[in-house]
């Protein structure tokens, strides 16, 4: 049969198309995949929410993920534990869910419900840190945003030991800051090339149980989790850095130790500074200006070279409130959506992207990294934790598929 000229062209047009398409689909497919399954969601084992996400890799490969289980799904006080999962397959299957903090003696007291409230335990901001040197988890986690408490992992997060209360080490902060409430990370807590610990912290010293005024730093353990110390108040508040809390670490290419924080202040962007060792002589804190700042925790991290040198990934929703005539309003807590990774391969000086993850809900979130490439990625959703396994081609693209962008220049 004797096609008509414009058939034959458009038959002609389709073959090419889908040759073209059965190029390009395997790539494209396995660029765009990304495998998500939810770990903890709201309303099992009668936990109101799950919030405050953390995740870690072992030295033996094991992805732990942990985070609060609260009672009170609205509140960042009230009957609050901290509940643990275990995958040894990379994420991909896990354990049951288990509480791993408190078992110590029980705290309660909650200063913003008087009533009832006296009763309630906040076990909050859980930070677990792994040691390369000696294979254990330390586990960091504060009460009633008042007391902090250590306890550590031998068996790659099977069991942990008995809690020893560190909140000692916090007390040089009341120098500079005369705190009426503490708080670890929340995430993860990171050791250095040279084996210190390093944990960010932040400090509230306005009313008992109020989270502002507040300035962030860390505290350190150079002898494996035995014993901790401040370092210096690396983020202050003042008119310009308001409020900086829940900061994010991570240790650049020439050893130097970064801070990157949420703030409330007018800027929108993230709030950024370094330090030669991660405790003291901290830089003057500058304002990321490719990183914007919704009013909501981020995560960071550095994965093995996938090139010339290490990479950081930083995770945050990519999102800010603008007024009528679409201009940014400074200080404005802004919808938490569009959650999104950026990658930087110059520490920090330039990040590319933003690349979204999840383009609805999506708010507190970490970052870890599996051995064989995989990035994890252990966030907030409207009604779950959810775990995100992001593929080595899925962060390469960040690459190669948006133009670098400048830094506040703190880094150089």
């Amino acid at each position: 049969m004797r096609l008509l000229p414009q058939f034959a062209q458009w038959s002609a047009f389709l073959i090419g198309a889908s040759v073209l398409f059965s190029l390009l689909s395997p790539a494209s497919a396995a660029e765009s995949i990304i495998e998500k399954a939810d770990l903890f969601k709201s309303g099992e084992n009668g936990i109101g929410r799950f919030r405050i996400p953390g995740i870690v890799v072992t030295t033996k490969g094991t992805a732990l993920v942990y985070c609060e289980a609260r009672s009170d799904a609205r509140s960042d006080w009230g009957e609050i534990q901290v509940h643990l999962r275990r995958s040894a397959d990379g994420g991909r299957t896990w354990e049951k869910a288990r509480q791993v903090a408190h078992f110590g003696e029980r705290i309660t007291g909650n200063p913003h419900k008087p009533k009832g409230g006296e009763s309630e335990q906040t076990v909050n901001n859980p930070v677990a840190i792994v040691d390369s040197k000696t294979g254990a988890i330390h586990f960091l986690y504060c009460i009633n945003y008042a007391r902090c408490f250590y306890m550590r992992s031998d068996d790659d997060g099977v069991s942990f030991s008995s809690p020893v209360e560190i909140t000692a080490a916090f007390e040089a902060f009341r120098e500079v800051c005369d705190w009426k409430v503490l708080a670890t990370g929340p995430g993860h807590g990171i050791q250095l090339r040279g084996g210190r610990l390093v944990v960010p912290v932040w400090l509230a010293y306005g009313k008992a149980g109020d989270h502002s005024p507040s300035m962030s730093g860390t505290i350190y353990s150079d002898d494996h989790g035995r014993s901790w110390q401040a370092g210096q108040i690396a983020l202050p508040c003042t008119a310009d850095w308001k409020n900086p809390n829940e900061t994010t670490v991570v240790e650049l290419s020439d050893g130097r130790v970064m801070l990157n924080a949420r703030t409330a202040s007018a800027a929108n962007r993230r709030l950024i500074t370094s330090s030669p060792n991660g405790a003291t002589d901290w830089a003057a804190p500058q304002f990321d200006t490719a990183l914007l700042d919704p009013k909501c925790m981020g995560s960071l991290i550095r994965i093995p070279a996938m090139g010339a040198r290490d990479r950081l990934l930083f995770c945050n929703p990519h999102n800010l409130k603008y007024d009528a005539s679409g201009l940014e309003i400074p200080g404005a807590h802004a919808e938490r959506k569009n959650l999104s990774i950026h990658l930087s391969d110059d520490d920090g000086l330039t990040w590319r992207g933003p690349k979204t993850l999840e383009e609805g809900t999506g708010a507190y979130s970490d970052l870890a990294y599996l051995s064989d490439g995989t990035t994890l990625c252990f966030y907030e959703r409207k009604d779950s934790l959810t775990l995100a396994r992001l593929t080595s081609d899925w962060i390469k693209s960040i690459t190669s598929s948006s133009q670098a962008t400048k830094a506040g220049g703190l880094l150089r």
